[in-house]
């Protein structure tokens, strides 16, 4: 691959996961500096930094609002940068979950039951228990890594948790109990498969990102025909959703292995610590935590490269 260019990691910018983000954002600074002439920039406000030249490509180690919902991706293609990772108009259809979730299902894909609401019509509380008797997470529907879930058993609790929501867009789905995993999507193929075990059972904002809290097998224990489902699943997904370069996808199958498993959603910026999911995924199909930061970048090299041809 040309080398002849400066590769800029952003990471930080104001949303609730700027923390992660900017972990993400040193190590892969770290890895990229071992291919390429790269330089790190943290974001201190969401717009783009002055002075990014066009010759530079992207690398936008950024998660939550402004990284993900496809604004950043917007600026970056209204400047002429090429950058890593899917467009502007995938990036904000995988950050709204309903988007993506609408798309999945047109393309055949399993997706949990769900209702959409804001936080000024709300349903009552009777309505989500009799639509979810087996109960429902609540979440918002334009954030990720499990900002604000609500997980509600009952009746009692999905009011509760009804109670807290005061702004923003919402959305319920019934939940279904199993194991959960993940998947990592690489220019269009399916890595490995993570098995996400975390304590209580409930892989929330905490269990992600508290050391201890959460174990991982990779690859998952499955059977080679589950393994190939939930592979070709996630390949569709990112196809369904107009990814670019990289994503991952994260699935649930029902306690049962012969159930259906369901996908849970699409992330377009996945967090890159070298114990993130996505690493994890790819180092089923040979990458180390560098290697695979160096063909991430390939995509947005290609373009720029040929752009400049």
């Amino acid at each position: 691959m040309e080398k002849k260019f400066k590769v800029v990691v952003l990471s930080g910018g104001i949303s609730p996961e700027r923390d992660v983000s900017i972990v993400s954002g040193k190590h892969v600074l770290e890895a990229m500096r071992k291919s390429f002439d790269a330089v790190g920039i943290r974001l201190d406000e969401n717009r783009l930094p002055e002075g990014l030249v066009q010759d530079a490509v992207v690398f936008p180690a950024m998660h939550g609002d402004y990284g993900e919902d496809g604004t950043l991706q917007a600026e970056l293609e209204a400047a002429n940068i090429h950058y890593a990772g899917s467009g502007s108009l995938s990036s904000r259809v995988c950050m709204v979950k309903p988007a993506a979730k609408a798309l999945m299902k047109f393309y055949g894909l399993p997706v949990a039951r769900s209702l959409e609401f804001s936080a000024e019509n709300k349903p009552a509380a009777h309505t989500l228990a009799e639509l979810f008797p087996d109960g429902a997470i609540i979440k918002p529907a334009d954030k990720g890594s499990s900002v604000g879930l609500i997980i509600a058993h009952n009746a009692d609790e999905i009011a509760e948790g009804l109670e807290k929501i005061s702004e923003g867009d919402w959305m319920a789905e019934e939940f279904v109990r199993g194991r959960e995993f993940s998947v990592g999507v690489i220019y269009g193929e399916a890595s490995g498969i993570v098995e996400i075990i975390p304590e209580g059972g409930v892989y929330d904002f905490q269990r992600k990102y508290t050391a201890g809290t959460t174990r991982y097998e990779f690859p998952a224990k499955l059977s080679k025909q589950t393994e190939a489902k939930i592979k070709d699943a996630a390949q569709r997904a990112f196809e369904a959703c107009g990814c670019r370069d990289f994503a991952r996808v994260d699935f649930i199958l029902a306690d049962d292995e012969k159930s259906d498993f369901i996908i849970l959603e699409i992330n377009t910026l996945p967090g890159m610590t070298p114990t993130s999911l996505l690493p994890k995924s790819a180092s089923c199909v040979g990458y180390d935590y560098e290697s695979l930061c160096a063909k991430l970048m390939e995509g947005a090299a290609k373009r720029r490269n040929a752009q400049k041809d």
